[in-house]
């Protein structure tokens, strides 16, 4: 079900109407970033991206006397920006994205290697595990050090736009899965696959990582 407006949107709104600058310069930091992301799901190029995320902010400033409050004020925001996104998008023929973002199941990308289960016929373990995944025995100092997070960000920076864009919303800023679905337009079910192939990308980008360190 869509959030509705919050009472703090409304003030917001209100605030922007009245052209205050210090209202819309807190938005634009809010979530600058995270409609950049959406939008390298669409688009070929960060910069294209960015002029996307430009057009979004002009489009809610003009918009503004059209916000009904009857959702959140960012499921707006990033419907503006989908929209717009979606427009240049197909103008550019990127149609593997949206079949990504709409039934990610049909796009064939395993989440693990293939090789990593038993094979159907195995007479004990059919479709089990081969080579589970590896416990973190790293010592402590790296796993909680700058070293991980800068495998878990270039992990994050080679998946897929679909896959970035959705764990980049729930697992680095921290957005509920339905604010996820409002804000790409996809399905609970197709956000799931999507991060499930994500998580696992960056799971292995670790476990490649702890490996070479022990």
């Amino acid at each position: 079900m869509e959030t509705l407006s919050r009472p703090d949107d409304i003030e917001v709104v209100r605030a922007l109407r009245e052209r205050d600058e210090a209202a819309f310069t807190m938005l634009t930091r809010e979530y600058h970033s995270s409609l950049l992301r959406v939008a390298q799901i669409y688009v070929s190029s960060q910069a294209v991206a960015e002029e996307v995320v430009q057009e979004t902010w002009i489009g809610v400033l003009n918009g503004l006397d059209r916000f009904e409050g009857r959702s959140s004020l960012k499921t707006w925001i990033f419907r503006i920006l989908t929209n717009i996104a979606k427009t240049r998008g197909q103008r550019e023929g990127r149609t593997l994205p949206f079949s990504a973002l709409q039934r990610p199941g049909l796009v064939p990308e395993p989440a693990l290697e293939p090789e990593r289960f038993r094979a159907p016929e195995d007479p004990s373990y059919p479709g089990h595990w081969s080579s589970p995944p590896q416990e973190w025995n790293a010592p402590e100092e790296r796993l909680l050090g700058g070293e991980v997070r800068g495998v878990v960000e270039r992990a994050i920076e080679q998946l897929p736009p679909a896959q970035r864009a959705v764990i980049s919303l729930r697992d680095v800023e921290g957005w509920p899965a339905e604010d996820v679905c409002n804000a790409m337009g996809v399905t609970e079910t197709n956000q799931r696959v999507l991060l499930h192939r994500a998580r696992s990308k960056v799971r292995r980008a670790l476990e490649d990582y702890v490996s070479e360190a022990q």
